[in-house]
């Protein structure tokens, strides 16, 4: 069996390559303390994305087992270009471009030559942003929940009718529903629309994966589908979902899309690292409410998401409360754990 730190490899090299290119090119941008300003800024995004990430490391790694090894390689190259390349560095230029109706070239110059402006569009999409992706995530927690067959539960209080309630057709997507014609009769009138129809295609978009994925798995003449382009497609906008905020937060730190993508691809790659680790030691099984910890920490986030159109949160705490429900279901997991030892010696 491989070391845990073997698992990790890529992860430091692409460390060690990040913050030495980050440096190089503050030094050659500002001189010595653009090189130091660069290596901070990077290191602390690399560490806020990967602590706002490991519910999304577990929920990965659950829909990551049911996937054939092939597709679980191609979660790994594939997966980890579009996440750091298309979600880090493609995915911002793309909303400058539409919010400021400008070509992609154009998107490109304004954020090299102007990148206060630059900032501010991406400011200014945040609403929209956060109503798509809040959507999405609150679907995937929720659907987790409200499944009848669902027989392990970390808080049975709440899991419990939950699963129960999950025979009345489609309330997962009423709850969302109530929740997103809430909030959009919560923010600025004007901007209503720029919630309430990010969040009704963020709606869509999971029950499109939904659909597709379970079309895909179904098909048992395509064995190269089943289990694996689904999944994959499911991941990538679940990752898409989690990487919104911490895209459009990182502008708090610098203006430079270039530093932006590098820390953030640095934190994605600890994130893909761990989650084939969960999967290879089976550390799903053997932590047994460490699902429920990543899926309660979806849920708040998608909540926070939602919040954070009427006003500002901060991302740390953001990622605190997600880290801090994993640590406690992993706590109850191991104490589980031992009181079973302790049953099956008595």
């Amino acid at each position: 069996m491989n070391s845990i730190l073997s698992y990790f490899k890529w992860a430091f090299i692409v460390t060690a390559a990040g913050l030495v290119s980050s440096t190089v090119y503050g030094y050659f941008s500002f001189g010595i303390s653009g090189a130091l300003t660069f290596l901070f800024i990077t290191a602390v995004l690399a560490v806020l994305e990967i602590s706002l990430s490991f519910d999304n490391a577990v929920v990965n790694a659950n829909k990551l087992k049911t996937m054939s090894h092939v597709w679980q390689r191609r979660f790994l190259t594939w997966g980890i270009l579009i996440a750091v390349f298309g979600m880090r560095l493609v995915f911002p230029l793309v909303i400058v471009a539409l919010a400021a109706k400008i070509g992609p070239i154009a998107a490109v110059h304004l954020a090299f030559a102007e990148p206060r402006a630059y900032a501010e569009i991406m400011h200014d999409a945040h609403l929209p942003i956060a109503a798509f992706g809040g959507t999405f995530l609150l679907m995937v927690g929720l659907t987790y929940f409200f499944d009848h067959d669902k027989d392990v539960h970390w808080l049975p209080w709440l899991e419990e009718p939950m699963a129960r309630s999950a025979s009345i057709k489609g309330i997962e997507i009423g709850i969302a529903l109530i929740l997103v014609l809430v909030f959009s009769g919560l923010v600025a009138e004007e901007r209503s629309g720029d919630f309430l129809y990010p969040a009704l295609y963020g709606l869509i978009t999971f029950l499109g994966v939904e659909i597709l994925s379970g079309f895909l798995d179904a098909s048992q003449a395509k064995a190269a589908a089943q289990g694996g382009l689904g999944a994959f497609i499911y991941l990538e906008v679940l990752d898409a979902s989690f990487s919104f905020d911490g895209v459009v937060g990182a502008f708090a730190l610098t203006k430079n899309l270039l530093v932006i993508a590098t820390g953030l691809g640095i934190g994605a790659m600890y994130v893909r690292s761990l989650t084939i680790l969960l999967v290879d030691r089976k550390a799903l099984s053997q932590f047994r409410f460490l699902e429920h910890g990543a899926f309660y920490a979806i849920l708040v986030l998608a909540v926070i998401m939602f919040v954070q159109t009427l006003f500002h949160i901060p991302e740390a705490i953001t990622g605190l409360v997600g880290a801090g429900l994993i640590g406690l279901s992993l706590w109850s997991s191991l104490r589980w754990r031992k009181l079973e030892r302790l049953r099956q010696a008595l």
